[in-house]
């Protein structure tokens, strides 16, 4: 076999679904808040915070996004993922400090993967 066909066969692979913008996202959300979860059951700290820190850099992503001008969604929308973003990292440093759970930053996670879910289901 050869380079084009190993290329051939490594592209159009139907086993490799191409992945809409939404559902890269609903992975990531469903992969960090997953990570979440186990750790802070386990009582794994170090898991817990490099998950934690994950879905700090993904809510700072989404806060960056929402708050260019060209983004597509409505501006309500966009302000209230922004305060969301800002309660994730604020919450975040709660949770790392020990005064609060996790069980918060799971919920809003969860409740975006469903709006992602139903989003998607609509279009």
């Amino acid at each position: 076999m050869n380079a084009t066909q190993l290329a051939q066969n490594a592209y159009s692979s139907p086993a490799a679904p191409i992945k809409t913008a939404r559902g890269v996202e609903l992975d990531a959300f469903s992969r960090i808040t997953r990570r979440i979860l186990e750790t802070a059951t386990s009582k794994n700290h170090a898991g817990l915070v490099k998950a934690l820190h994950e879905n700090r850099q993904l809510w700072t992503l989404l806060a960056v996004d929402v708050a260019d001008q060209n983004n597509g969604l409505p501006e309500d929308l966009r302000a209230r993922i922004f305060y969301l973003a800002e309660f994730t990292q604020l919450h975040t440093s709660k949770v790392l400090a020990g005064t609060a759970s996790a069980d918060a930053l799971v919920d809003i996670n969860r409740a975006i993967m469903s709006g992602l879910r139903n989003q998607g289901a609509t279009q």
